[in-house]
């Protein structure tokens, strides 16, 4: 059996239990971002000496520790009173673990374990704590120094987990800008200086959504991240001159702006005529409150390059079309074939003692380049 098939196999039996009990401290997208700033705003949390911290974990894929993972992945599971998944037991999903398709979810069971202690004290304080993959957020009323001493020591939580911070009032995370201006809380689109202005060319060979979609989706982000009407304006001129600059035609770019809020304000409503904050409050109220749950689920996966191998995949009523650069098979894959196979092999395993257990020796699965890297 494909050393992927098992992989996307075992991502979906693990990671819906991770989303389930790590849901608190991880930050979904942008507007789940606003969400919980809003809420610690209203609950009376930040006051003009809130810091914004922001720290990016320094090449987690490359230096996660595998076999150390596996422990946590087992400790997880326990913890949350998981003995068996589906049938399987937890030491045979450990054992038949492979780097293919399981790195993030593998990577976010090793944060759960490392952030433990950080978490613990910033909840005590009713402050937020997020990550998103290895990007994590979080806002502190200590002083300074305080806040420096705190990282500080959790980058001597694991000799392989290092941290770049960013603190202050005004911080960037993702791609939303949040400002505390003494004690009010501010966000806008944050735009990295390194980035291009572009987008799908208005010229290029796509059907007609696409572009649709792409000029809804930078006006919906527009709408939900600016907390002000003149920093929605402000977005809206800079959103004109990158989709001017990849060829759209102002007609479209009107049309998609009054076909949006069309749907929220009066059906007369002329977008020349928002100058009401109170019109811009209300849209952006009607935005935000929809629902991120989706967006939950459908979370891009994040490629590690070093770990991961490309798949194509093509559903079929019987099962996957699996496909590697190196070879191209189909084979027959759905969960219980997995999960007889699996459970098959390991039987087979502990029946002769010549035979230690684990991945290496499994016929099930293919040794892996980057394995015990």
């Amino acid at each position: 059996m494909p050393s992927t098939g098992i992989s996307k196999f075992l991502y979906k039996l693990i990671r819906p239990i991770f989303d389930k009990h790590a849901r608190s401290t991880t930050i979904i997208n942008g507007v789940d971002l606003i969400h919980c700033l809003e809420g610690y705003t209203t609950n009376g949390h930040l006051i003009p000496k809130t810091y914004l911290c922001t720290f990016d974990i320094t090449d987690l894929y490359t230096m996660l520790p595998q076999e150390e993972s596996l422990d946590i992945l087992i400790e997880f599971l326990l913890q949350h009173g998981y003995q068996k998944v589906q049938n399987i037991p937890i030491d045979i999903i450990r054992n038949h673990w492979a780097c293919d398709g399981f790195t993030l979810t593998l990577a976010n069971i090793f944060m759960w374990k490392w952030e433990k202690q950080l978490v613990r004290r910033l909840k005590v304080s009713n402050q937020i704590y997020g990550r998103y993959v290895d990007d994590i957020f979080f806002t502190s009323n200590d002083s300074l120094e305080s806040i420096d001493q705190m990282l500080d020591e959790a980058n001597n939580f694991h000799p392989n987990i290092k941290l770049v911070r960013q603190i202050g009032r005004s911080v960037p995370f993702l791609d939303v800008l949040i400002q505390n201006c003494n004690g009010v809380l501010k966000t806008s689109v944050y735009h990295k200086e390194a980035v291009e202005p572009y987008v799908v060319p208005f010229g290029s060979d796509h059907p007609g959504h696409v572009f649709r979609n792409t000029v809804d989706t930078a006006i919906t982000r527009a709408v939900r991240y600016s907390t002000t009407l003149s920093e929605f304006e402000e977005e809206i001129r800079q959103m004109k001159l990158m989709f001017l600059y990849n060829g759209y035609p102002p007609r479209h770019i009107h049309r998609r702006l009054i076909t949006l809020f069309s749907k929220y304000l009066s059906k007369y409503f002329i977008l020349h005529m928002l100058h009401n904050s109170d019109d811009f409050d209300y849209l952006r109220h009607q935005l935000l409150t929809a629902s991120t749950a989706t967006a939950y689920d459908k979370k891009a996966t994040i490629r590690a390059s070093v770990t991961h191998t490309a798949i194509n995949e093509k559903q079929t009523s019987t099962g996957y079309l699996l496909r590697t650069r190196q070879e191209k098979y189909m084979h027959y894959c759905d969960s219980s074939f997995l999960t007889t196979h699996i459970l098959k092999n390991y039987a087979d395993v502990n029946k002769d003692n010549s035979i230690k257990s684990g991945p290496r020796n499994s016929p099930l699965i293919r040794e892996h380049p980057t394995k015990g890297m």
